[in-house]
């Protein structure tokens, strides 16, 4: 994620048209314009393997085509201290942003990008645009 490899085959990840970051078929509102993912992307190649090996795809991805994925913070865990020790204090479902004041006190255990300027594809789609920007 922190260096936007293939998360298949850790090859970079970029297109001639962008990123492909794959979701589930319910896991975003494509109509924002803001998408959050912990998801790291994957080549060309390997855009359609994925679809099909990884359950939570459902063989049916929702598809971001992003020109910018900038980092936005991280998942984890937020602790504190108590009387002499350290404890978990929350465990967040929403990432923390970068910057956040409780980032000192965070343990990380997944990077969060932000998806800019991206449109949302069907699969079939995102390949054969692919194709045709990879034709002479």
């Amino acid at each position: 994620m922190q260096t936007m490899v293939c998360q298949v085959c850790t090859r970079t990840a970029r297109t001639p048209l962008g990123f492909i970051f794959l979701a589930g078929p319910r896991d975003h509102d494509p109509t924002q314009a803001r998408i959050l993912t912990n998801q790291p992307p994957v080549c060309r190649k390997h855009a359609r393997a994925a679809a099909k090996l990884c359950p939570h795809l459902e063989d049916n991805p929702m598809v971001f085509l992003a020109k910018s994925a900038p980092l936005f913070g991280v998942h984890g865990t937020l602790y504190g201290l108590e009387g002499q020790g350290v404890k978990v204090v929350a465990q967040p479902d929403a990432p923390l942003p970068y910057g956040h004041a409780n980032i000192g006190t965070f343990l990380a255990s997944q990077l969060v990008r932000r998806l800019q300027s991206f449109r949302t594809v069907g699969l079939d789609e995102l390949l054969e645009d692919l194709a045709t920007s990879a034709a002479p």
